[in-house]
């Protein structure tokens, strides 16, 4: 057995790591001593990078008028009954982050209780929905941007009509605003958490005034059937719907990736709850704020300029432009918050060998995944140049937040089922404990395992050839296909030309530890 116990690495200024003592056998090759990354955030911290990765102002914005044309006005009740899954899949990470406290966490966790190749699929569909999240909302931030130009009176530039629903042109200047928050999350997480802190107190500032003044002076009465789930009109809107306020919540989880640089992991857990429940509290008042406002035409219509629309409906310039900028602060601390979890968890699986050496290194001067940190970058720019086979912007969400829905519903699921599986000792000792530990857990994985499946099904038989287009149900059906197979191919060249340990003991390498000088 191959043991670094006591050996200190040097990391960067007034630093050292000591490397705790792997569980491997004396088969596979020997890792190299896991790097560590510095302790420098709190619970505060915390919750602005996983309220920034969640982006309430962008789903709010955006992703109201795409649910919308799932579920016509029951935007209230779908945002509500999406909430109680993931409020079971926050408790098994929750559990799970304080028994095994790992910034690879769901790939770590249930590559642990369930299966190796379980887990490596986990860590690597997150990986390829964050990318595709990345990659539309390096468009969105682009498109955000032509809006604010073109409310500034910026119509035209050198002969070229600004159009903000141009995906060419969106993706173009999103992709300069990518390699700026690259930079920043190069440079420290203190720092990028910083940043975020101020773009969400002035985005939830402008979203509950505005929210909360068009609740008071809306045309539109309040209605009974707005939280009526049983009038929508069929199960597979129902089920969309579902799946789309889902992809509204991802992000919480952000908080459990940089576990390893929160001072107490104790922190991540409450900051991913203490998001969560904000999420909850800011969807509900846009959905019945946006349902006062706008008609169901006008929801649907606007796709990614719906939060300008909003603000245009409720006052005139320059406050109607407040919320467009809120939309593009959010966009950019998406795009900031997205890089940071994602190269984290690949930082896990390359301690781990089953991502290249890479993905593990930390910089000595920033002390952080640099080189990780712009290759994720670069990957994400080129997945967004590719969605210019989609040309319209709204298009171009919709296919991402389908294919990101039915994926995130995967792999929150297997972490659910991990947490069950860990904990199922608590079935002879507790009935109280066993449903918070067990059966809540199963019951949230088995409503998303579902959804996921029903749609998944849905999109197959609704459909007779192949197109690129949101309305074609193979294509649709196709983008989360790619992420799975694609993770199954990358965990069978982990583990017979990688052959990494990870898939002989189903155990991730232990965090190094930082010591202050």
């Amino acid at each position: 057995m191959c043991r670094h116990r006591g050996r200190t690495v040097p990391l960067g200024e007034g630093a050292t790591v000591t490397a705790s003592t792997t569980p491997y056998s004396s088969d596979p090759p020997a890792p190299e001593p896991p790097q560590a990354l510095r302790k420098s955030l709190g619970v505060i911290d915390g919750v602005a990078i996983a309220a920034s990765s969640t982006a309430a102002t962008t789903s709010i914005g955006i992703g109201l008028g795409v649910t919308a044309g799932a579920v016509g006005l029951h935007l209230p009740i779908i945002m509500l009954l999406a909430f109680l899954p993931i409020l079971g899949i926050a408790s098994a990470y929750s559990r799970l982050n304080r028994v095994e406290p790992n910034m690879g966490s769901g790939y770590v966790w249930v590559g642990r209780s369930l299966s190796p190749w379980l887990g490596f699929l986990v860590g690597w569909i997150a990986i390829a929905a964050t990318v595709v999240f990345l990659s539309y909302t390096t468009t969105v931030t682009g498109s955000a941007l032509i809006q604010l130009a073109g409310e500034a009176g910026l119509r035209e530039l050198a002969g070229l009509r600004l159009d903000p629903d141009s995906t060419a042109q969106a993706t173009a200047l999103g992709i300069a605003v990518l390699v700026a928050v690259t930079f920043t999350a190069i440079t420290g997480l203190r720092a990028a958490a910083t940043f975020q802190k101020y773009l969400l107190v002035f985005e939830y500032a402008v979203l509950l005034g505005f929210c909360g003044y068009g609740l008071v002076v809306g045309p539109h009465p309040f209605s009974l059937d707005w939280i009526n789930p049983f009038t929508i009109p069929s199960g597979q809107q129902f089920a969309q719907g579902l799946l789309l306020s889902v992809f509204c919540y991802w992000g919480f989880e952000s908080s459990f990736s940089v576990t390893e640089e929160v001072r107490d992991p104790e922190d991540a857990s409450r900051a991913g709850t203490i998001t969560l429940f904000t999420m909850l509290g800011l969807f509900l008042l846009g959905s019945f704020a946006f349902q006062r406002v706008l008609s169901l035409d006008e929801l649907t219509a606007n796709g990614a300029q719906g939060l300008t629309y909003f603000g245009d409906r409720l006052a005139g310039q320059p406050l109607a432009a407040l919320p467009l900028v809120a939309l593009t602060f959010s966009a950019v601390a998406s795009l900031q918050s997205g890089v940071i979890p994602t190269v984290r968890g690949m930082f896990a699986m390359g301690r781990d060998r089953t991502l290249g050496p890479l993905w593990s290194k930390v910089s000595p001067r920033y002390g952080t995944p640099a080189a990780g940190t712009v290759a994720i970058g670069c990957v994400a720019a080129a997945v967004a140049v590719l969605s210019l086979v989609i040309p319209k912007v709204g298009d171009s969400i919709l296919a991402s937040v389908n294919a990101i829905g039915v994926v995130v519903s995967l792999y929150y699921a297997l972490t659910a089922l991990a947490a069950a599986a860990r904990f199922r000792g608590t079935l002879r000792e507790s009935r109280p404990e066993a449903l918070r530990a067990v059966v809540l857990p199963v019951l949230s994985a088995a409503v998303l395992l579902g959804l996921g499946g029903y749609l998944s099904w849905t999109f197959y038989t609704s459909a007779d050839h192949f197109e690129v287009s949101p309305d074609n149900g193979w294509f649709m059906l196709l983008c989360p296909a790619v992420m799975v197979l694609t993770g199954v191919i990358a965990a069978a060249w982990a583990k017979w030309v990688r052959k990494s340990p990870y898939f002989v003991t189903g155990r991730s390498v232990p965090p190094a530890v930082v010591e202050a000088a």
